[in-house]
């Protein structure tokens, strides 16, 4: 991201059962006027490219929530709007309840959202609503040049979490014990229940394409933007988190996803995916294990340009002098991983067969072959950590 200057005023008050919240925000002025492109038109044949520039009235953004419980029903709304580089950083507050439906925090977007939760018995049924709209369109992607994809490498502001979004979600949470919240930070350490379930499902409607993400081709280090962007497309995906606290020496915590994905590259291909990690301590043992099908290798330059494995296998056993940590925190422990992997011609280092490049005639890879089957790749490590730490 370039570099900023913000400011921010914030202010809340209650009215008996109603809560408001306002703020506004000033940001972005070291990129007054610098230009940018904007492309009017329907199609390729109508297309106008046009150059702007950053004013300073696009600096300046609003904020205002309203809270209000009745009949044991909590409702929260909340709008926004900001001007095209009044960044103002993602929202991490929790209002009611865990849901994966907040507002980014970036500029150039008008949004709303709104949502409700409601308690039967030890249930919270709590549906959530969400829409967005950037006030300058992404560049589309056959426009013609002089017309290109904006990015953030070479433009004061891009659409990419800003894209227009009409987005649903419904989250439906089982907690026995509400003492230990479910969506508290450290409830891996601090739930109690025997079986606590959030289950959750998000469906975004996704009617435009993106501006250019900033990706790491060729050596890795060198970050460019990408040369196009994933297109219009639907997406969905469930979500479950499942906590179980048989005993104070014997807990399961498993974490299940599935739906479907685009990559932050160029790649128009969208995946369905599914999957889960489960962790289990049993005393001074600790059990981390998860499965994926379809899905994104480990790291970020895997979703970048879209590279995915049929299956990915892990298991990682391992125990420590005192009692094991749901978290990653430094402990002295000794351990065994396992990682195995299935290829095909989606995944990285795939190579059924070879063939001469006809440019440079080295000899690489080519994972199009036809009559192969899948590929695979395993890793086996042991490990010994050593805490030195009070």
């Amino acid at each position: 991201m370039p570099r900023t200057r913000r400011a921010s005023v914030y202010a809340k008050t209650e009215f008996k059962k109603l809560g408001i919240e306002a703020g506004a925000i000033w940001g972005g002025q070291p990129l007054v006027d610098r230009p940018f492109q904007v492309v009017e038109g329907n199609s390729p044949s109508d297309y106008q490219v046009f150059e702007d520039r950053v004013r300073e009235t696009d600096t300046y953004g609003g904020k205002i929530k309203l809270t209000y419980t009745f009949a044991g029903i909590n409702w929260y709304g909340q709008a926004s709007s900001r001007g095209l580089v009044a960044n103002a950083g993602g929202d991490y507050t929790q209002t009611y309840t865990g849901w994966r439906l907040k507002d980014f925090g970036s500029g150039n977007v008008n949004n709303i959202f709104t949502g409700f939760t409601y308690q039967v018995g030890k249930l919270q049924i709590a549906p959530n609503f969400m829409y967005q709209k950037p006030l300058v369109d992404p560049i589309p992607g056959d426009a013609p040049a002089p017309a290109r994809l904006r990015n953030i490498l070479d433009d004061p502001f891009v659409v990419r979490s800003n894209r227009e979004t009409v987005a649903g979600e419904l989250l439906l949470t089982f907690d026995p014990t509400p003492g230990t919240w479910m969506y508290a930070c450290d409830n891996d350490r601090s739930e109690n229940a025997e079986f606590a379930l959030s289950l959750g499902f998000v469906y975004w409607h996704l009617p435009t394409s993106q501006d250019a993400a900033v990706i790491f081709p060729g050596d890795g280090r060198t970050p460019s933007a990408a040369p196009g962007a994933a297109p219009a497309q639907d997406l969905w995906e469930v979500n479950a988190r499942v906590v179980s606290k048989l005993s104070p020496e014997f807990g399961i915590i498993a974490n299940l996803y599935g739906g479907t994905g685009q990559a932050r590259g160029d790649d128009e291909r969208t995946i369905e995916r599914f999957g889960g990690d489960i962790r289990t301590i049993y005393k001074k043992l600790k059990l981390q294990t998860h499965v994926k099908v379809n899905d994104w290798g480990p790291f970020d330059y895997h979703r970048d340009f879209n590279l995915t494995f049929p299956l990915q296998l892990m298991a990682d056993l391992s125990t420590s002098i005192s009692k094991p940590d749901w978290f990653l925190l430094p402990s002295t422990q000794l351990g065994i991983r396992a990682t195995w992997r299935s290829l095909d011609r989606f995944s990285n280092r795939y190579a059924p067969a070879y063939t001469t490049d006809e440019n440079t005639g080295a000899t690489i890879p080519d994972p199009e072959a036809a009559g192969f089957g899948l590929g695979n790749e395993w890793e086996f490590r042991t490990y010994l950590h050593i805490n030195l730490g009070k």
